[in-house]
């Protein structure tokens, strides 16, 4: 029964067009969620991991202006924003001053150009979903792209799987929802089936600084290409302190078994070990999923491992339609991009700043960013204008961007005061709102007039 299930997978990518380097990769994983294989880490495999800081590492500039100039930035941009309520590219949505994360983007690149007379070339890590829009966004920028690089290359695509007999699922309501991507541990595979792997080694790159399209801390850093530069690590990944916001994410150990460094995520942790999971003072750091590597290690590595690099699985179970919950039951083959780090012998992580680690997965984050709790400099860099980030916490009728903005239509609050900002309810803002201290908003609607101060203190409700 998965024989054929595997058959008509194979089948249904090649008939896409899927490239066939994915499609090897696909089977690999294809064959372990076959044999059980379920992707865990349990707790008691695993130490805790601690690492140096690079507050404490001596960066001589000429180094880190080297380092810089061999330097390639990667942006994984394939999301769509659906958790936000959007059906296009995150990345077009408005951050600061009408400035998209693309536009931030753009800007942060082009003027590190100048300050070290670099080349640095930018590229993004689209979805066929948003390609088109990415690149139109861009078109504004002249000069943008690199003379015989291009400004992106695809993510895979891959097949969901039934859960009761591993062939791929057919919903003819809306066939898209039958594909899914392999996860953003896909770019190692779409960067050599691209040949864009190659290219960026001829052209005489040495490494690539990648991260997540919606996180603007991660900039390009010539400080932080120098250390990994210095370090003659293949890989790195930047890491942060976990906070309570961080609980229920992935966090950095070492395996017992041979001492390697691992990323374990959520989906990866048992559930009699959630509690440990969620242990700040045993598992002290997560990944900011900025991620170093250098080139000619990593294609070297595809080479030796024939094309597969094995990253641990992710096994994801849901509906084939996320809205419908009658659907068939559909797993999702994925690994991370991070999980590369077990790969690689003398493979390294180091402590960064918050400042670095600015990802916006909710519109809880949205409201943090477009506040005054952060600057926006004409480096175009994010500077943290508070000594601590609030916590801010909204009801589900902010959950879409278009609700969101409906109620802060002449602006969002001042945080810079805050501590935290909690809203029960369905409350509408008026223009220069200021939160001071902490404040709890409750009631089923209400408003909030325009000039208003909420909380008078260090503590307000």
């Amino acid at each position: 029964m998965s024989d054929e299930g595997l058959r008509l997978a194979r089948r249904k990518m090649v008939d896409a067009g899927v490239d066939p380097v994915a499609i090897d990769v696909f089977a690999h994983y294809y064959r372990l969620v076959e044999h059980g294989e379920t992707g865990m880490i349990p707790e008691d495999t695993i130490d805790p991991l601690d690492m140096p800081s690079l507050a404490d590492m001596d960066v001589p500039d000429q180094v880190a202006a080297d380092a810089i100039a061999t330097t390639a930035v990667i942006k994984l941009n394939g999301g769509l924003g659906t958790s936000m309520g959007m059906d296009r590219a995150k990345s077009l949505l408005c951050v600061r001053r009408g400035l998209s994360f693309l536009d931030i983007i753009a800007r942060q690149v082009l003027h590190l150009r100048d300050e070290y007379a670099a080349p640095l070339p930018l590229i993004f890590m689209n979805s066929f979903r948003t390609s088109a829009d990415t690149l139109a966004a861009l078109a504004r920028y002249d000069g943008l792209a690199v003379d015989g690089l291009p400004l992106e290359f695809l993510q895979n695509k891959e097949p969901k799987i039934r859960v009761d007999n591993l062939k791929p699922v057919r919903w003819p309501k809306d066939p898209a929802l039958e594909w899914c991507p392999p996860g953003h541990g896909d770019i190692y595979t779409a960067l050599r089936g691209t040949g864009l792997l190659d290219k960026l080694i001829d052209a005489g790159y040495q490494r690539a600084f990648v991260s997540n399209s919606d996180n603007l801390g991660a900039v390009p850093d010539a400080r932080v290409a120098g250390w990994f530069a210095s370090s003659g690590a293949p890989f790195a990944i930047e890491a942060v302190r976990r906070t309570a916001g961080d609980k229920k994410g992935g966090h950095f150990a070492t395996r017992k078994s041979d001492g390697r460094i691992v990323l374990r995520e959520t989906a990866q942790t048992l559930p009699e070990d959630l509690e440990a999971l969620g242990d700040l003072s045993r598992h002290k750091f997560t990944s900011t999923n900025n991620l170093w590597f250098d080139l000619a290690a990593l294609r070297s590595e595809i080479v030796r491992r024939d094309g597969i690099l094995g990253l641990p699985l992710i096994r994801n179970t849901k509906h084939v339609d996320p809205g419908d919950k009658a659907s068939p039951e559909v797993v999702q083959i994925e690994t991370a991009m991070g999980a590369a780090i077990e790969i690689f012998e003398d493979a390294r992580t180091i402590e960064v700043g918050r400042d670095r680690f600015v990802p916006v997965k909710t519109t809880d984050d949205l409201l943090v960013l477009r506040s005054d709790a952060y600057e926006l400099g004409k480096d175009f860099v994010l500077d943290q204008a508070v000594a601590s980030i609030p916590y801010v916490e909204l009801g589900n009728v902010y959950k879409l961007v278009g609700e969101f903005d409906k109620r802060f239509q002449s602006g969002v609050p001042s945080l810079k005061d805050a501590s935290s900002f909690v809203v029960h309810g369905d409350w509408a803002f008026g223009g220069k709102v200021r939160v001071v201290g902490d404040v709890t908003l409750d009631g089923d609607h209400g408003r909030v007039d325009a000039g208003t101060v909420l909380g008078t203190g260090p503590s307000a409700q």
